[in-house]
């Protein structure tokens, strides 16, 4: 099941969850504003990210840059503590699963999320019978 993090009026997580509501992918949604983050969170996503706080913490969100935080000089502890207070510091929306995380809105690799079962469906049904196949199958083949 895919877990995304969002927030109420934000575009990108609008994005995301119309896209998976599109390719009918179950998804369970968590405001990080409605909803705390709990420790085990916090550290499950801190250690998914490849590139650590630099792909889940804007360093140019306001309270950051208005109270001078050096967030790389907090503990792990402190930085859960203070995300916990201040989830707007979270870039959003945050989609993980039990293989994938990504965040942020991109077209392409949000594909990841498409269940390996349907990519190969769609990979052996599109051929040159197919109506489509001017467009996507020639792409997909160039592509592999």
């Amino acid at each position: 099941m895919i877990l995304v993090y969002t927030s109420f009026g934000c575009a990108s997580c609008r994005k995301v969850k119309q896209w998976l509501k599109d390719r009918n992918i179950p998804f369970v949604e968590k405001n990080i504003f409605t909803m705390m983050l709990n420790e085990k969170e916090l550290r499950m996503l801190l250690r998914r990210s490849e590139n650590g706080t630099d792909d889940l913490i804007s360093k140019r969100s306001k309270i950051i840059k208005d109270n001078n935080i050096d967030i790389d000089e907090m503990s792990t502890t402190e930085l859960i503590h203070f995300v916990q207070q201040n989830p707007s510091v979270l870039k959003r929306p945050i989609m993980v699963d039990e293989r994938q995380f990504l965040v942020g809105y991109d077209e392409e690799e949000i594909e990841i999320f498409i269940p390996r079962e349907l990519q190969a469906l769609a990979d052996c049904s599109c051929n040159a019978d197919c109506p489509n196949f001017e467009t996507c199958g020639k792409l997909r083949k160039g592509l592999a």
